[in-house]
């Protein structure tokens, strides 16, 4: 089961949802496995995607998978931890993920994404929120956090959009607006769209986001609308997804962001 413990003054309210369905009956026994492996070596590590999802908002989606973010160094000792332990091991992509397995079962060891603007940083730690996931006490990648790393994922594929909008609704009180308009601050468009789409979606909830916050990204908005567009035609696209967007830079004559 997924519980935040209220054990700091910002705790988080605890969830009311089932926990989230694994992708298969030996999942969750392996997934308490390495949770297990985790807390005994005292490898620093947070668990996220959709068992802090659950915790969060008490939705109690299904999971294929279960999600631990750690530090770009940190993250070769938690895999190699793991290997001596007789797990198979993966580095999917060396700029940010790799894989736990056994079976068909797997869990991805994250230290930031796929296109490099959400590193996992110390600082996290200690923003942490106390869990109760598959009857053990670990730690939690924080609301504010939780945002930031979704913020990105938005293609055709997978789409976290409704899992921001439901952490805003259930965590408004425990978000630290203005720690995520830091880390946000150079997408503060996007942040700005999250902002919009949570007021659209739920309309009588929408003073749950703070005044200042919506009007600092409105005056943003406004000095950007008297600016004149970027002479370079770039296509921040590929910031979303490296397949949607591909178009735009091989055929219609858009800078990809990263060259």
């Amino acid at each position: 089961m997924a519980k935040v413990l209220a054990t700091r003054p910002l705790a988080c309210a605890a969830a009311h949802g089932d926990v989230p369905s694994a992708a298969s009956a030996a999942a969750e026994p392996f997934y308490a496995a390495i949770l297990h492996e985790l807390l005994k070596a005292r490898l620093p590590f947070l668990v996220a995607g959709g068992y802090a999802v659950n915790a969060y908002t008490g939705l109690g989606r299904p999971t294929k998978d279960l999600d631990i973010f750690t530090t770009a160094g940190v993250f070769p000792r938690v895999l190699l931890r793991m290997k001596r332990r007789g797990y198979s091991v993966s580095i999917e992509d060396e700029r940010w993920i790799g894989k736990v397995r056994r079976g068909e079962d797997f869990i991805d060891i994250i230290f930031g994404s796929a296109n490099g603007a959400v590193p996992v940083q110390d600082d996290w730690f200690q923003y942490a929120r106390l869990a109760e996931v598959l009857g053990m006490t670990v730690p939690m990648l924080s609301p504010t956090e939780l945002i930031w790393s979704k913020a990105f994922v938005q293609d055709r594929r997978r789409f976290d959009g409704s899992d921001v909008i439901h952490v805003i609704l259930k965590q408004h009180e425990n978000i630290d607006w203005r720690r995520l308009l830091s880390h946000m601050d150079g997408s503060w468009e996007i942040l700005l769209a999250m902002v919009t789409s949570f007021r659209w979606v739920y309309p009588s909830e929408r003073n749950v986001i703070p005044r200042w916050l919506v009007e600092e990204l409105m005056a943003r908005l406004q000095r950007q609308l008297e600016l004149p567009p970027s002479e370079r035609r770039v296509c921040r696209g590929g910031m979303f997804s490296n397949v949607d967007y591909r178009p735009a830079v091989e055929q219609w004559g858009f800078a990809d962001i990263a060259t």
